[in-house]
C-alpha cells in the first residue's frame, strides 16, 4: 500500500484532525481520545498474557497463576514506568506523576516494577518465583515489539542522523519525520504526506524486529527445555533486552531519551546483572546437583512437580503439558460439580395417644342417686 497516497487522500476514516481521527495518532470514542500508542501497548500486554498462560500449561503449572500475576503486575509496571520517567526526565518531575494523559512512560521502569511485583506475589503464594518468571518475563519481549509501533504513530524513536540519499528513503528502513515533533497534526503516517518531512533511521522498527527475534528464541527454549535450574530464561531476557538498549540508546535522537546516561547505565546493569545471575544459578546448581545444567545425582528436570497457588487445584491430562501423560483425564463437567447436599429427612409424625374416658367428652358417674 502506498502510504503517501493514503496519508494525503481523504478516505472514509479522514477527519479534519487527520486520517485517523486524532491527527493521525488515534481515534475518538464518545469524546474520549484513544491513541494508537495506547492500543499497541494494550495489545502487547494481552498477547503476552495469552502466551504466558500457554507456556505455564506447557511447563506443568497452573494457568490460573498468570491471571493473578497480571492483575498485580500490570498496574505496578505502569506505576514503575511513570515513576522512572518522572525521575529521569527533568521536563516532567515527580509533581507531574499523575498527569498520564500527556505522556511519559519508561519501558525500563515498567520492567523493573512488574518483576518486583511478581516476586512479591510468588512470595505470598509460596510458589517458585524463578519458575514462574521463566514463563512470563520472556513474553515481555513480544509486548515490547508491538509497543514500539506506538512510537511509529507518535513519530518518535528514530535515529539522529538524517538520511539524505533518496535510494535509502524507504519504509521500514527509514521513516519520514516532520521538523516539529510536537505538531499533532502529523504522526508516523502523517509524515508520509508532509512536504517538509525528513527521513531518519526507523529505530522503532529495528528494535521491534530484534525483540521479536529474541522472543522467538527464548520462547522456543522455554517450550522445549525442562532441565534445572529455573531462572536462566529470565536472566537471558535481561541480557538480550539490556544489550539492545545499550547499543541503540546512543544512536537514537536524544529528545526521546529521558536521561541518556541514566538509560545507558540502567541497560548496561541489566546485561551485567543478567550474566552474573546466570553464572550464580549454574554454580548453585552444580553444588547441589553436581552439574551446571540438569543433575547427576537426582532428577534433572526442574518442572516435575505441578505448581499452583491454590491448594484445591488438581492437574489433569493435557497434550500441551510436558508431563500431561502422568495425570488423569479431566472428568466430565457433571462429575466436577460439587455434590448437592442431601435433602433433609421428613420429620416423623408421632401417633397421638388414644383419648381417655374423661377426655372423650362423656360425663362421669354422678355422686349420689337421681333426685
Amino acid at each position: 500500500m502506498n502510504l503517501s497516497l493514503l496519508a494525503s487522500s481523504k478516505g472514509p476514516l479522514y477527519t479534519e484532525d487527520g486520517l485517523f481521527g486524532i491527527a493521525n495518532r488515534g481515534f475518538t470514542i464518545f469524546g474520549l481520545d484513544i491513541y494508537w500508542y495506547a492500543v499497541c501497548i494494550v495489545c502487547g500486554m494481552i498477547l503476552a498474557a495469552v502466551l504466558s498462560a500457554l507456556l505455564m500449561k506447557r511447563r506443568n503449572m497452573s494457568v490460573d497463576l498468570i491471571f493473578l500475576l497480571f492483575v498485580v503486575c500490570i498496574p505496578t509496571a505502569i506505576i514503575g514506568a511513570r515513576l522512572y520517567a518522572c525521575l529521569a526526565d527533568p521536563n516532567l518531575g515527580i509533581e507531574r506523576f499523575f498527569d498520564f494523559r500527556h505522556g511519559g512512560l519508561s519501558i525500563l521502569g515498567g520492567v523493573i516494577g512488574g518483576v518486583l511485583a511478581g516476586f512479591v506475589v510468588c512470595l505470598i503464594k509460596k510458589v517458585n518465583f524463578l519458575r514462574a518468571a521463566d514463563c512470563v518475563v520472556i513474553n515481555i519481549l513480544i509486548a515490547q515489539a508491538l509497543g514500539r509501533w506506538g512510537n511509529f504513530f507518535n513519530g518518535e524513536v528514530y535515529g539522529k542522523v538524517e538520511i539524505s540519499d533518496p535510494a535509502l528513503q524507504w519504509f521500514p528502513f527509514a521513516v519520514p519525520i516532520v521538523p516539529n515533533v510536537n505538531d499533532w497534526n502529523v504522526g508516523g503516517i502523517g509524515g508520509f504526506g508532509a512536504a517538509n518531512a525528513k527521513w531518519y533511521p526507523a529505530f522503532f522498527f529495528y528494535e521491534s524486529v530484534i525483540n521479536l527475534i529474541g522472543w522467538a528464541i527464548l520462547f522456543t527454549l522455554a517450550w522445549k527445555t525442562k532441565k534445572k535450574p529455573n531462572g536462566i530464561l529470565t536472566c537471558l531476557y535481561f541480557v538480550w533486552y539490556g544489550t539492545v538498549r545499550t547499543v541503540m540508546e546512543p544512536l537514537r535522537d536524544q529528545q526521546f531519551i529521558y536521561d541518556n546516561m541514566t538509560s545507558q547505565l540502567t541497560a548496561a546493569l541489566m546485561v551485567g546483572l543478567g550474566i552474573c545471575a546466570i553464572l550464580l544459578l549454574m554454580i548453585f546448581n552444580f553444588r547441589k546437583e553436581k552439574a551446571f545444567i540438569g543433575s547427576r545425582v537426582g532428577d534433572p528436570c526442574a518442572l516435575t512437580n505441578y505448581m499452583t497457588p491454590y491448594k484445591d487445584d488438581k492437574p489433569y491430562y493435557s497434550k500441551i503439558n510436558m508431563f500431561g501423560d502422568k495425570y488423569p483425564p479431566r472428568p466430565p463437567k457433571e462429575e466436577r460439580k460439587k455434590p448437592s447436599k442431601p435433602p433433609k429427612p421428613p420429620k416423623e409424625h408421632k401417633p397421638k395417644p388414644p383419648p381417655s374416658d374423661h377426655s372423650a367428652g362423656e360425663a362421669g358417674p354422678r355422686r349420689g342417686g337421681d333426685v
